[in-house]
């Protein structure tokens, strides 16, 4: 029950030569898909919803080409949706605040890429189109979901969701390596 070790490691900001303190904020991108798991799951037991609902009793105007692409084949990754983050017209954007309106805008009507539950490939999109089936069927936003029936609960302090946008005390900007050396993270 003691902590024997509380220490940050390497620069959290390279530019200001700002050391990692141990409460500071990352981005931690796609483990995000863990929590939207969880919320899922959540309404599935609560019955709010089923994994083996079509997505379209969520989104209505999804465009599915004849195919049913269920909650379950969001959350396993075996829906066939084009990955948004695999098109070029993403890149530009991905600082962007957007909406989940304007995200889904960007792949629905991209082709598929397999017959749902036939393949398995990582697919952001997926999980886009779950975090909103989560608004419909619970009616809040989906980092308020968040915040009131994972976050807050478990007093996990430190977890929110992140905006480009919004100023957040102790947030660590990313980098990547370049060519040249690290570079900003897009």
């Amino acid at each position: 029950g003691k902590v024997i070790l509380r220490k940050g490691y390497g620069l959290a900001n390279l530019e200001l030569n700002v050391t990692i303190e141990p409460d500071m904020l990352f981005r931690i991108g796609s483990i995000t898909t863990q929590f939207t798991g969880l919320a899922i799951l959540m309404l599935s037991s609560e019955g709010t919803l089923s994994l083996q609902d079509e997505i379209t009793r969520f989104l209505p105007d999804y465009p599915t080409p004849g195919k049913k692409i269920t909650i379950e084949h969001l959350l396993t990754h075996t829906s066939g949706i084009k990955s948004y983050t695999e098109l070029p017209e993403w890149l530009p954007l991905q600082r962007k605040d957007m909406t989940v309106g304007e995200i889904i805008d960007l792949f629905k009507n991209q082709p598929m890429e397999f017959a749902p539950g036939e393949w398995w490939k990582y697919c952001n999109s997926g999980y886009i189109l779950l975090g909103a089936a989560i608004e419909k069927a619970s009616g809040k936003m989906y980092a308020d979901f968040l915040q009131d029936r994972i976050f807050g609960p478990l007093g996990l302090k430190n977890s929110l969701y992140d905006r480009t946008s919004r100023i957040i005390p102790r947030r660590v900007p990313g980098y990547v390596k370049g060519n040249a050396g690290y570079e900003n993270a897009p």
